[in-house]
């Protein structure tokens, strides 16, 4: 028999995932209407009402392209698992990001996360940092110049950010006093929201999400103008696809971070949806506030795709080391002083 406790963390890790695939599928959606909506004319609308089942056409038609192995490509194997290795991490990390507070069912308090770790931003970051090695994998064992300069592009872009989304996270839990999401959520329920005391550690986290997620104007590990596509440049079928959904989930985590982190999570600053739920409607509103917020950064995102011009690599990586790097570290030294002098007595 399966006990109850593992049966509801079974439900919750297929909720989770399902709802995170679906609104990643639907991410493709939003962009190309997006797009379709910043150029004036019309994005997809002939499979199904209102062109919905456009993603569900999508995966099938990946799902029955040919698989071409290219014969040029250095060991067969790095080169199928690099797809499996970008899109992974993003699936692991929500594991640690709280999506509502609590769940009351059946007598059953059912909490709003799937792993509340108490070093919760440091698992993150352990496990999406192991997203640059099926990129950098992707672009060595395609060997072809392309692939293997997006590769290259890719190592050291997301290596410097993650060192500038890191720092710029510090004060934060300084402010804070734990390292927990769920804490940091209920902190801004009974405080207020982080993004209004640390604007800055907000915008460097936010442009740091960009460069992250391979996403314009930080595109340049697939720039198409001068790489063709980069990284997968040698991949088709459901590998491209991998790559292609490993982006959209990392959006996803990204834009959940910044909701987790600044936007106060599930919780609103006005009662009952500032503190944890007692009943299962406000748990449900919890839920549907984080998504509504979610979803509007992953709009974000797709807005500044259409309206940005791609940097140039080196000013890429001097907005992160000449400026950003010494900001977060003058804002980290600046938010210990202000909490030594006015709130640690």
């Amino acid at each position: 028999m399966i006990s109850t406790d593992l049966l509801i963390h079974i439900i919750k890790i297929a909720a989770v995932i399902g709802v995170m695939l679906t609104i990643v599928a639907y991410t493709v959606m939003l962009e190309r209407w997006v797009c379709a909506w910043m150029q004036d004319r019309i994005g997809p609308n002939r499979v199904g009402p209102f062109g919905l089942l456009q993603p569900l056409a999508d995966g099938v038609k990946f799902i029955f392209k040919e698989d071409v192995l290219p014969h040029h490509i250095k060991h067969w194997i790095y080169f199928t698992i690099a797809p499996a290795i970008t899109m992974v991490p993003a699936l692991i990390t929500i594991a640690v990001v709280p999506w509502g507070s609590n769940l009351p069912v059946f007598g059953h308090n059912v909490k709003g996360v799937l792993a509340d770790l108490d070093v919760g931003i440091l698992y993150i970051f352990a496990i999406s940092s192991l997203g640059v090695y099926g990129i950098v994998l992707a672009g060595w064992s395609s060997n072809s110049k392309y692939p293997f300069l997006g590769g290259i592009r890719s190592s050291a872009q997301m290596i410097s950010y993650e060192v500038c989304m890191g720092l710029s996270v510090v004060p934060v839990f300084m402010q804070v006093g734990a390292l927990n999401l769920s804490t940091v959520v209920e902190y801004q329920g009974a405080h207020t929201w982080l993004v209004f005391c640390q604007p800055l550690s907000f915008f460097i986290f936010m442009v740091s999400a960009f460069a992250e997620t391979n996403r314009t104007p930080f595109d340049l590990p697939e720039a198409e103008q001068e790489l063709v596509g980069g990284y997968h440049t040698e991949y088709s079928s459901m590998k491209f696809a991998m790559f292609f959904l490993g982006e959209y989930a990392n959006m996803f985590v990204a834009a959940a971070l910044m909701v987790t982190l600044f936007f106060g999570g599930w919780s609103l600053p006005f009662a009952p949806f500032n503190a944890p739920a007692t009943t299962l409607g406000v748990g449900l509103a919890h839920i549907g506030i984080f998504l509504a917020k979610v979803i509007f950064f992953l709009f974000f995102f797709v807005w500044v795709r259409w309206t940005i011009p791609r940097f140039r690599y080196d000013q890429l990586m001097a907005l992160g080391w000449k400026i950003f790097v010494p900001l977060t570290i003058v804002n980290i030294f600046f938010t210990g002083a202000v909490i030594m002098l006015f709130f640690n007595k």
